[in-house]
């Protein structure tokens, strides 16, 4: 099968180019990027107007499957991340049981083999069923295709189970992906500690319930070599810790989310429960805090934390639901309009955070449009704007704080190895 994408702007970061080509596409590779090619292929796509990028990847997702299928299935939530324009996610191992054998690997990917329209990439957990006593077979779970260990959305606790832990994954050559908050401090703390938590009169969740623990994975990650990530960034004080670290040749990535850089404690509508996210939406100088980390490359990669709730469990008290959005369907759309449209980053330097970067955090052979390359493309439109709409969201959990909202970028195509697995025309 051939496919032939005509008349689009091709915008890859791996190879700096921005520019208006074509791309042949043979049995799922990338067989040319050039200008005006005239050959035939099986299916063509006109993508005048359009930007054609390599294929998002999304590092941090919770897909809940096997065990709370009532909030998400590995078929809907690859359904939503191709509307999203999601080629790869990676699944965190939180699930019933916990992806932490080479046994639970196997029943994931069979099932995977029957539902998944995306590429879906296993995160296996640090510890036995994330109960942070004993430690998986690392070395197992890296042979076995584990891009990553993490324990979240929970902490290992103990600092010298953790070294040991990332001394295995370095040694494995995959990178630690660290949630990292320190429980003791968060207590019964609903959202952010400040102005907004005394209002509501909730418990408040500290800056450094997030920060202790920051600061400890980077220096485990010093004394270890191993790559860490550092998942959802939410506070000024994580931001500089990683700039520091990176300036002191430390192997650490880190992540925000776009509710994170969009959104602040004080968006928070009188007991809405698809405001409570885990960090919580923090001070509007943390929010900027982020944005800055963006822009100046301190913080690499955009990741939803996609954490899909049933319907009913989001409409309790704010003080009651669980923690947690939906985020697959949107991140694209509220990135282009919170980050391009406000001159933090260019267009361009989205997708670097969204595609090529991910891959190389997570060590795949993706997220370019190089020849040679598996055809993961998402071709999607920046300039249509459209309002969020929680109801028409493909994922089952449509628990988000962007219903709603106007947002501009629409995804058009989505396409996996050559084949169209989301068309929007």
């Amino acid at each position: 099968m051939t496919l032939l994408i005509k008349n689009g702007r091709v915008i890859d970061p791996s190879q700096n180019m921005d520019d208006k080509c074509d791309i042949f596409i043979d049995e799922g590779v990338i067989t040319k990027v050039e200008k005006n090619i005239e050959d035939v292929a099986d299916n063509v796509i006109d993508a005048s107007g359009l930007v054609v990028a390599p294929g998002l990847i999304d590092i941090h997702v919770h897909l809940r499957e096997p065990g709370y299928e009532h909030k998400e299935t590995l078929k809907s939530g690859s359904f939503a991340a191709a509307k999203g324009g999601f080629t790869t996610v990676c699944a965190m191992a939180d699930t019933l049981p916990v992806i932490d054998s080479v046994e639970m690997l196997e029943n994931f990917y069979e099932r995977l083999r029957k539902d998944a329209i995306v590429n879906v990439l296993p995160v296996s957990s640090v510890t036995m069923g994330q109960g942070g006593e004993y430690l998986v077979d690392i070395e197992s779970m890296a042979e076995h295709g584990a891009v990553a260990i993490s324990e979240d959305p929970y902490t290992v606790n103990s600092s010298a189970l953790l070294r040991k832990a990332m001394i295995i994954a370095a040694a494995s050559n995959i990178p630690v992906m660290s949630h990292c908050e320190d429980v003791t401090l968060a207590g019964r703390g609903v959202i952010n500690d400040g102005p907004k938590s005394k209002e509501m009169n909730v418990m408040g969740i500290s800056n450094s319930t997030e920060e202790v623990i920051v600061a400890r994975d980077i220096i485990l990650a010093k004394d270890t070599g191993v790559s860490l990530h550092i998942c959802d960034c939410s506070t000024a004080g994580s931001v500089n810790m990683v700039r520091i670290a990176k300036n002191n040749n430390i192997k650490v990535s880190a992540e925000v989310s776009p509710h994170h850089f969009t959104l602040c404690d004080e968006d928070i509508t009188a007991d809405n429960s698809n405001f409570k996210v885990n960090p919580p939406l923090r001070s509007r100088k943390d929010m900027e805090a982020l944005r800055e980390g963006l822009r100046d490359g301190t913080i690499e990669v955009i990741a939803t934390d996609h954490s899909p709730h049933h319907p009913s469990e989001k409409t309790s008290s704010i003080k009651m639901s669980p923690f947690g959005i939906s985020g697959l369907e949107t991140s694209l759309a509220v990135s282009i309009s919170e980050l391009v449209d406000k001159g933090v980053l260019t267009l361009s330097q989205l997708i670097e955070k969204m595609s090529t970067n991910p891959a190389r955090v997570i060590g795949i052979d993706r997220g370019s449009l190089k020849e040679g390359m598996a055809a993961d493309i998402t071709i999607f439109d920046a300039n249509t704007s459209y309002v969020v709409d929680a109801g028409e969201l493909v994922s089952m959990g449509k628990n988000t704080p962007f219903d709603g909202r106007k947002v501009k970028g629409v995804v058009k195509y989505t396409i996996v190895g050559g084949y169209t697995v989301y068309e929007n025309i």
